[in-house]
């Protein structure tokens, strides 16, 4: 029996948390106020987690129908939802380095805080800490998505369904590639 609650609510906390994460890698925190960024996030990364939610639920189900899966697709949509727990997860983790860091938390250059870190042993055991559960927490998701489409696509185990986002992740890059004229 396959649980769809929640689906819409789970992709939108992921997606606001997958949100900050290009926050951070674009730096920013640098040049937008927190709570633009903040809001941005808010905004835009639960459009952006229901829109991957449909691309993804889309092509996994093709690229598994070749692998043998007779599953609906809500079912698939559930599962995709039900894996970003600890994305969800990762989520609550963003407080403490908002709370703690500031915009810094949302840059690639952190002279502040490799300043406070060199002076303030609790903060870097705080930020090593933090940067091992997001580890775990990554791990975890990765498992959790081959467990969960290889259960709802009525695989027997959960590398066929490592192997079903393998041949997904293939067929865009495929098409990628086919669009450029590579």
């Amino acid at each position: 029996m396959i649980i769809v609650r929640h689906v819409v609510l789970l992709v939108c906390l992921a997606g606001v948390g997958e949100a900050l994460k290009p926050a951070a890698i674009w730096s920013a925190g640098g040049s937008l106020p927190l709570a633009v960024i903040l809001a941005a996030a808010c905004v835009l990364g639960p459009l952006a987690g229901l829109f991957g939610l449909w691309i993804e639920s889309h092509l996994l189900k093709l690229t598994g129908l070749w692998l043998g899966d007779r599953s609906p697709r809500k079912h698939l949509c559930t599962a995709l939802a039900w894996r970003g727990v600890p994305f969800v997860s990762a989520l609550v983790l963003w407080i403490p380095q908002l709370l703690l860091i500031g915009n810094e938390a949302l840059t690639k250059e952190t002279p502040q805080l490799d300043a406070r870190i060199a002076t303030q042993p609790l903060l870097r055991i705080l930020t090593i800490a933090v940067a091992i559960i997001e580890l775990v927490l990554a791990v975890w998701g990765s498992v959790l998505t081959c467990n969960t489409i290889a259960e709802v696509q009525g695989f027997r185990s959960a590398w066929r369904g490592l192997l079903n986002t393998i041949v997904a992740s293939a067929v865009i890059v495929l098409v990628i590639m086919l669009l450029r004229g590579d």
